[in-house]
């Protein structure tokens, strides 16, 4: 199996870094938190102009039909750099959701125009920005409905707004099994947060200064951080080779336990740069005004998103001992 990107998704990754690097997504997030989500929206129509939401849809939907390593890697860099919204719903997850229940919403969302938001039993029970989103679903036993969003929920991350939801119009059925395009999806996520954290630590480290040398030339510091790089670096290659059995011909089962044990393993990398770089940081980790709590705070919230650690490994043992 080839691991290495294309050049082609190397230059979108670039193109990615290069316009969310530029746009202040911080304070975008922190307006989206505060329950003002305008800079959040302009975000989103400035990566929808880049092609970053008709990256799934069929071109005879008026996408791009990208392959799901083309949404992994996208996602990862939204992830790097924090973006606000309900990306992954809507880029890894909603194409195939509704290519035969809903089409008619396809190109609406290669456009970026529908922002789609769903909850799935048990993986995900409640639907993440609700509010913001223009399309929202709920799939329970295969059955897809649209959905009515009651009372808003506070989570664990201010800027994921969370939302239990009530069903109205059934519209389809759906194979339980595309909720792994998502769950892949945020695999891909959490990399690209863990990777940050990672950055920002190191950067940190190679710039404080205690008992009049920089705190990165301790060893123990040295070897905390080459943990985390080394979980990282564990994490990334099983996500993108997930992400090719997805869109490959290997079986379903095979698949489904691709993208668990790449969940499994990027949660595990991600949970330990978020806690090496709090640790290293001190108290101005966690607090508000200091920009490490944003991916401090989205890592500890995407853990247990479509699917807890314990739920994927559970799945993976069952996999396996029905082989």
């Amino acid at each position: 199996m080839r691991f290495a990107l294309t050049d082609e998704q190397r230059a979108f990754a670039d193109a990615l870094d290069a316009l969310l690097a530029a746009a202040d997504v911080p304070a975008a997030t922190r307006r989206w938190a505060d329950g003002d989500p305008a800079d959040g929206l302009h975000l989103w129509g400035r990566l929808a102009d880049l092609g970053v939401t008709a990256l799934g849809v069929p071109e005879e939907h008026g996408g791009l039909g990208g392959t799901p390593l083309d949404v992994a890697v996208a996602l990862e860099r939204l992830g790097y750099h924090g973006v606000p919204g309900p990306w992954i719903e809507s880029v890894a997850l909603a194409p195939a959701l509704l290519a035969d229940a809903a089409p008619e919403v396809l190109p609406e969302l290669a456009k970026g125009t529908a922002r789609v938001t769903c909850a799935a039993l048990p993986w995900a029970p409640h639907a993440l920005d609700a509010d913001t989103a223009t399309h929202v679903y709920l799939l329970t036993g295969g059955a897809l409905s649209r959905a009515r969003v009651d009372r808003p929920l506070r989570s664990v991350d201010p800027a994921r707004a969370l939302a239990p939801l009530t069903p109205e119009e059934t519209i389809g059925t759906v194979d339980d099994r595309v909720v792994d395009q998502v769950a892949l999806g945020t695999a891909a996520w959490l990399v690209g947060a863990g990777q940050r954290l990672l950055d920002d630590t190191v950067a940190y480290v190679t710039a404080r200064r205690q008992f009049g040398r920089l705190i990165g030339e301790y060893q123990a510091v040295k070897h905390a951080l080459a943990d985390v790089r080394v979980g990282l670096d564990f994490a990334r290659p099983l996500v993108g080779g997930a992400a090719r059995s997805l869109g490959s011909a290997v079986t379903p089962e095979d698949a489904s336990r691709e993208v668990s044990a790449a969940k499994v393993l990027a949660s595990d990398a991600a949970h330990r740069a978020a806690r090496t770089a709090l640790q290293l940081h001190g108290a101005i980790g966690y607090t508000r005004e200091f920009d490490l709590s944003l991916w401090l705070l989205r890592v500890r919230a995407l853990l247990g998103a479509w699917g807890t650690p314990a739920f994927h490994r559970a799945r993976i043992a069952a996999s396996l001992r029905g082989a």
